[in-house]
């Protein structure tokens, strides 16, 4: 495997954190502009997962079938020209369905990448991999709020738009010109569409999977709904400018790069059972504090980041192994197995955004009680999984 193939796949992974991050500073502008209410703008970002959950069962079907570049190719490039169109929205019921067209083709880069990694490795290697994709993807939300509000300054919400149908079509070269198939034709499967719908249904009901994906489609929405509500709380709220905003994003963001590149020494220790299981109740300790801030006011702008910073960071060592867990058993078919768990997972993202926004109140409280909710549910998920150790596990 070539050295620089993670970081090809951690690039075009991180389509999903630049289509949500970059343009969380630009929400108040967006509302201000299309003359929409308060939270309003929410359903464009549930709109978009509700693409990717629809996407990731299209395209790893078809990466099963078909192999991984081309679908790969022929997403990024539908993704790019929808993006033209979110730049080019009236108003907005335009831009929340030009961001579900966007998120259909660029389900392609959620949901291949993982399989690829099936593909190339199982067990702790898997993780291992899976945690360099997470490095280069979880440098978007660093970067991404920043350049974001960049973008908001220099010209307006819509020339974030404009720079994602770039990184789009800059994405759909890179995979055309450097990525390697890594499903060879013998490998291919062609099924029927009932025998389709018998598989992903046999892989649902395969307990190892279905805990693991629950687990990580919770923490997605944990995750999303503090993604969803953190502009109203820090910028409107607290009165956060929009370029600290970034600032403020990227701290957090860099908190989940750190703890999923520290995954692979926890896993070589703790192996990959407890992991997930200590990671989750630690943020769950740090919600229960977040909701606590929340109500009382104690603490101000601290008291909602910090702990809102130690919950994300410890989602990096949930969700590289959630997906290692759901997908180890399926190896013959990764691309449907993978498919399956992103549109678990995006679902439960695009149900935590819409919530944050029809639970907007000006207050930090609704998405610390969605974070909360999100958490407990994840731990419940864990704590079903299966005793026996995944294979490769050490």
């Amino acid at each position: 495997m070539p050295s620089w193939l993670p970081l090809l796949l951690g690039f075009l992974t991180a389509v999903g954190p630049v289509s949500t991050d970059m343009y969380l500073p630009a929400f108040p502008a967006i509302e201000a502009e299309l003359g929409t209410s308060r939270g309003s703008v929410e359903i464009t970002l549930a709109s978009w997962f509700v693409g990717l959950a629809v996407g990731q069962l299209v395209q790893g079907t078809l990466a099963d079938r078909l192999g991984r570049r081309l679908p790969l190719i022929a997403g990024t490039a539908l993704y790019a020209l929808a993006s033209v169109g979110c730049a080019l929205a009236p108003d907005m019921a335009a831009l929340a369905a030009w961001r579900c067209i966007a998120a259909f083709g660029g389900a392609a880069s959620a949901v291949i990448p993982r399989a690829m990694v099936r593909d190339l490795a199982d067990g702790l290697a898997a993780a291992r991999l899976m945690s360099k994709l997470m490095l280069v993807m979880g440098a978007a939300p660093i970067l991404a709020p920043t350049l974001g509000g960049l973008l908001l300054g220099a010209g307006g919400w819509r020339m974030i738009f404009w720079a994602s149908a770039i990184y789009g079509a800059l994405s759909c070269l890179l995979a055309w010109r450097l990525l390697p198939e890594t499903l060879p034709p013998a490998r291919r499967v062609r099924r029927s569409m009932v025998k389709l719908l018998y598989d992903f249904s046999e892989i649902g009901r395969e307990r190892g999977f279905i805990t693991h994906a629950l687990m990580g489609a919770a923490a997605m929405f944990s995750v999303f709904a503090f993604i969803s509500g953190a502009p109203a709380v820090y910028i409107e709220y607290f009165g956060v400018p929009a370029g600290r905003f970034g600032l403020l994003f990227a701290v957090s963001a860099a908190g989940f790069i750190a703890a999923s590149q520290f995954n692979p020494t926890l896993l070589r220790r703790l192996g990959l059972r407890r992991v997930p299981a200590y990671a989750l109740r630690t943020s769950g300790i740090a919600v229960l504090v977040l909701l606590a801030t929340a109500l009382t006011g104690f603490g101000g702008l601290m008291g909602v980041f910090v702990p809102a910073a130690i919950a994300l960071a410890c989602t990096g060592l949930v969700f590289p192994n959630a997906a290692v867990g759901a997908l180890s058993r399926h190896a013959g078919r990764a691309g449907s197995a993978s498919a399956l768990l992103g549109t678990l997972q995006f679902t439960g993202a695009a149900i935590g955004s819409a919530l944050v926004g029809a639970f907007a109140d000006g207050t930090p409280w609704p998405m610390a009680l969605l974070m909360l909710l999100g958490t407990a549910a994840a731990v419940m998920a864990e704590m079903l999984r299966p005793r026996q150790r995944p294979p490769g596990e050490a």
